[in-house]
């Protein structure tokens, strides 16, 4: 296989970023054009909700390189301008701004979009975090002592409810499901977390849904619930998952499917592969099609399609990892965790909040997760590569 000549990358992320590092470490000396909707050089999304959010961190430390890095690159990055179609045949890009750009090999890294709550547009103090503008906008508003309403009990929620908890605001964290994190870490660790939560001093308002937001004189005032009941609120942060940033792809005739749809190289059609959150993958040890929204893929994905653009022939098999920080717990998965899988503790104690899980389903494992116990979690990983033969049923 030729290596192409001319290399498109869409998307200025991490995934992006990593592709374009990768074939310039295995040696491709062709032409490099990142396009990136944001301004901003790439940077880090994971300490948006922690360092960057609390103020631990300015801004620019989120940023992955430094220029005189990206320069090194020998890549033309245009920042600023959105990708809005491309042309399959002929490997085509069109951007907002009217510029064409064609490439002998395109590799799609557009990531997520954060999901909204209608209505919430029109509202000041109502908030998203995907971004880096978003990360600041929400931080001027997270004064001490204000009351803040997250809605979404998920990583991203949790997360959120604990840095702010921790910078003195009032913080309700709310949800249809019953603990923190329950969808992605099951019923006993994520009763844990709610217990955490609730000692920090974050209300739990779970088990109900957002029927929707109230305001007064264009300011957000308050949280609805299914319940009929409505949570005070100065501040709104809506984190209720994220869609595939796929929309510029509606009329390109790629496969749309909760993402891009590709083979097990992260091929999308010919010429053209996907990486990082936008990419669902068919993946040979579970035997199905995933996709994965965590960091770590981010990087692991694009290292793996930077080599098949090259001429490797080999399928992206990863065991899927994400982590979280939420006050002084830190968690690590490796693997799956069915929502039936039988778990089991096999380090540490529950008591002491230090601990690692192992969760087993038909007798294979499909995952382990540790509580403030990284050495020892890493190594219980190898048992998750084991049972990867088999595929699973996951939630």
């Amino acid at each position: 296989m030729t290596a192409p000549a001319r290399l498109l990358v869409v998307g200025a992320s991490a995934s992006g970023l990593t592709t374009v590092e990768a074939v310039r470490r295995k040696g491709y000396s062709g032409e490099v054009v990142v396009i990136g909707d944001e301004p901003h050089a790439p940077y880090d999304r994971p300490p948006l909700s922690k360092q960057v959010l609390s103020g631990a961190w300015e801004a620019e430390r989120a940023t992955l390189r430094t220029d005189e890095v990206l320069s090194g690159l020998d890549a033309d990055f245009v920042l600023g301008e959105e990708a809005v179609a491309l042309d399959v045949p002929t490997r085509t890009v069109r951007t907002a701004a009217g510029r064409e750009l064609s490439a002998d090999a395109v590799v799609i890294a557009t990531g997520v979009r954060a999901r909204a709550l209608p209505g919430q547009d029109g509202l000041a103090g109502v908030h998203v975090l995907r971004s880096l503008d978003d990360a600041l906008a929400l931080k001027t508003d997270l004064r001490p002592g204000a009351r803040l309403v997250v809605v979404g009990e998920g990583v991203l929620g949790s997360e959120i409810a604990a840095t702010a908890c921790a910078l003195g605001l009032d913080v309700t964290l709310t949800g249809p499901l019953d603990a923190p994190m329950a969808l992605q870490v099951g019923p006993m660790v994520s009763g844990l977390l709610a217990d955490l939560h609730r000692e920090r001093g974050v209300r739990l308002r779970l088990g109900a849904g957002c029927a929707g937001l109230t305001g007064r004189d264009g300011r957000v005032t308050g949280v609805e619930l299914t319940t009929g009941e409505t949570l005070p609120a100065d501040v709104v942060v809506v984190a209720i998952g994220a869609a595939p940033a796929t929309q510029w792809l509606a009329d390109s005739g790629l496969a749309l499917d909760n993402g891009v749809v590709c083979d097990s190289r992260c091929r999308a059609a010919d010429g053209i592969y996907a990486v990082g959150d936008v990419a669902r993958f068919h993946h040979e040890g579970y035997g199905r099609l995933v996709r994965l929204e965590n960091r770590t893929n981010a990087t692991e994905q694009a290292a793996a399609v930077a080599a098949v653009i090259l001429g490797e022939d080999r399928p992206y098999a990863p065991v899927p990892y994400f982590w979280t920080d939420q006050f002084d717990a830190k968690l690590q998965v490796h693997g799956m965790l069915p929502a039936d899988a039988e778990v089991e503790i096999v380090e540490g104690e529950v008591a002491a909040r230090r601990f690692v899980a192992r969760y087993t389903s038909d007798g294979v494992v499909t995952g382990v997760l540790g509580w403030n116990m990284p050495k020892q979690t890493r190594l219980r990983r190898q048992e998750v590569v084991d049972g990867l033969h088999t595929p699973v049923s996951t939630p």
